[in-house]
């Protein structure tokens, strides 16, 4: 299979069962891209969430974006990113015209309110990856964990500015920036 299908259909894949979006596609896209399609190391997976927080637009997109754009150039990027907004587009617009016509159902307000509770589950499971990521330098806790203490003094610092100061995204990512500077370079 050429490697621009590959991208369309793997991205449409995520695109598909992303349900929640946002940090709830982060276990699929790492899954897909990490694991399965050797595409991307932990490392650079945790960076391209760093940067596509800092663009704007979807985590899932941006990603799709990056990676194709890496394997494949303009082409890639234009696949992949394709694929990973199409099943949402065409989902969209069919359960918007299912939900004017059953918007006072109980059994559609049910729905909504699983559909709720799971994306939090894949939220948390999201954030517990991340934190494994940055803290030890590993996605599964059967792995070898190597606990690196300046990255969990980095998380505490901004965790504290958050909570104590109500700093923002950007004055924590910009003080995270200069701090990983200082311990890392």
């Amino acid at each position: 299979m050429s490697l621009i299908l590959d991208l369309f259909l793997t991205f449409l894949k995520i695109g598909l069962f992303s349900i929640g979006g946002g940090y709830a596609t982060l276990p699929l896209i790492q899954q897909q891209a990490v694991v399965v399609h050797p595409w991307l190391t932990l490392q650079e997976f945790t960076d391209i969430i760093t940067l596509s927080q800092m663009t704007p637009g979807p985590l899932a997109v941006n990603t799709s974006t990056f990676v194709g754009m890496r394997l494949a150039g303009m082409a890639g990027a234009a696949a992949a990113t394709g694929g990973c907004v199409l099943c949402g587009i065409v989902i969209s617009l069919a359960l918007q015209h299912f939900f004017r016509r059953n918007q006072n159902q109980r059994a559609v307000l049910q729905l909504l309110e699983t559909l709720k509770s799971a994306s939090v589950g894949l939220i948390a499971a999201s954030a517990a990856t991340i934190i494994m990521i940055a803290l030890f330098g590993v996605s599964s806790w059967k792995q070898t964990l190597h606990f690196n203490p300046s990255a969990f003094l980095l998380f505490l610092l901004a965790l504290i500015n958050i909570q104590k100061w109500k700093l923002g995204p950007m004055p924590i990512l910009i003080l995270s920036a200069l701090a990983g500077c200082f311990f890392y370079l």
